[in-house]
């Protein structure tokens, strides 16, 4: 999700030679090293998160009931920790954007305003502005979706002027026949987002059909019609895992989920290509649902789980989010996928510190790899949170 410099030759070679731990040393998201001055690209990584040898000893003291008082408590916990840790770093950054949106669906769901009002308070000392210096990069977009939440609470111009600029800009951008827009599918949760947010604030359908436009090119292009999971980029159209099937990075194709619930909850009813969405979404989880762990979470690699020691949360927690979301707006079956996210989300419980902190999250990458059981960095968390809000829904109508 970060800087691309169309070096696709380089990177396949480098994807080539391995998928283990020294993935992690350089993330896919980043081109080869250059000379050249600070951008937003080289600093996404500061204060994101980290993997201490010694977190500490697990949490003892959450229940994996699907009631709305447990799951706020385990919401609670990790959100408290992660605001108390991260908020002195916020910054525009993509890997943010994510937790901010967690954030304030915490708010929303515990009724506490201490995760809303930190997002309030970085978005007034950022003066409302997104980053800016290489559009149209849809990363530097996602912060747009925070921003719009709050100015539909309070419907003050500056909260959207900016936001509102790029996304105006954004529209009337030709395609480039050589190279999508959006050509990594984690895109699909940053932008996205934004415009539809635009077109529910405005009605001007010109945000809508662009987004739904430049979907479906990304789709056509990334989307696998046997696997029915998404390609995280053309890279990936012939590497294979170690036991020779495709690799579907489980983060990536988790943003998706989480995109595909941006767009149904604002999507006309009677917008023509609506039902496409929900086709994808229905195949979409029930792969995901078919390929779950016995632990009730998902691996890195989804197609090759025992090439992975640890689950990955921040795919697993946004599966949990997408499909949650589906039972609670009668898109997917509730028989058929409540077993599906009780599961999963007793397996995230499980990766609670005593502390809050949220573990077993892979690094900033764009492809599977390996990592520490305490990782925790901060757009898993905001999956973590978004998912507590679906399941707290969920729980309410089954109780």
């Amino acid at each position: 999700m970060v800087l691309f410099l169309n070096t696709v030759s380089f990177r396949s070679a480098a994807l080539g030679l391995t998928l283990s731990a020294s993935c992690l040393s350089s993330y896919a998201q980043t081109a080869p090293a250059i000379t050249a001055p600070a951008t937003p690209a080289s600093v996404e990584r500061a204060h994101v998160g980290d993997a201490p040898d010694d977190p500490g000893p697990l949490a003892t003291d959450l229940s994996a009931e699907i009631k709305p008082k447990a799951i706020d408590a385990a919401m609670k916990k990790v959100g408290d920790w992660q605001v108390k840790v991260a908020e002195p770093n916020f910054n525009k950054q993509w890997t943010f954007a994510a937790l901010y949106d967690g954030l304030l669906a915490a708010s929303k769901t515990t009724g506490d305003p201490k995760y809303h009002d930190a997002v309030l308070h970085f978005a007034e000392r950022s003066n409302w502005t997104l980053l800016n210096d290489r559009f149209p990069h849809a990363d530097d977009q996602a912060f747009g979706q925070a921003y719009l939440d709050l100015y539909l609470e309070d419907k003050k111009p500056e909260r959207m002027a900016d936001t509102k600029a790029i996304m105006d800009r954004l529209v009337v951008r030709p395609d480039d026949p050589d190279k999508l827009l959006w050509w990594w599918c984690d895109a699909l949760f940053m932008s996205p987002p934004v415009l539809l947010r635009m077109y529910e604030i405005t009605h001007d359908k010109k945000y809508l059909d662009y987004m739904d436009h430049e979907w479906w090119l990304t789709s056509a292009s990334l989307y696998n019609q046997e696997n029915h999971l998404y390609f995280r980029d053309s890279r990936y159209f012939t590497q294979k895992q170690a036991n020779g099937k495709p690799i579907f990075w489980s983060r990536g194709n988790g943003w998706v989920m989480g995109a595909l619930v941006n767009v149904l909850r604002l999507m006309p009813a009677d917008y023509p290509s609506r039902p496409k969405y929900v086709a994808q979404f229905r195949e979409m989880a029930t792969e995901v649902a078919a390929i779950q762990s016995p632990d009730g979470l998902w691996r890195s690699g989804l197609l090759d789980p025992d090439a992975f020691d640890l689950p990955e949360v921040s795919g697993s927690a946004f599966f949990t989010f997408g499909i949650a979301y589906g039972i609670n707006e009668k898109i997917l079956d509730r028989k058929t996928y409540l077993p599906v996210v009780e599961k999963s989300w007793k397996g995230m419980l499980s990766h609670i510190y005593a502390d809050g902190r949220l573990g077993s999250i892979q690094p900033i990458d764009g492809q599977p790899g390996k990592f520490k059981p305490s990782a925790s960095y901060v757009y898993g968390v905001g999956g973590f949170l978004l998912a507590g809000s679906e399941m707290h829904r969920l729980a309410e109508a089954k109780h």
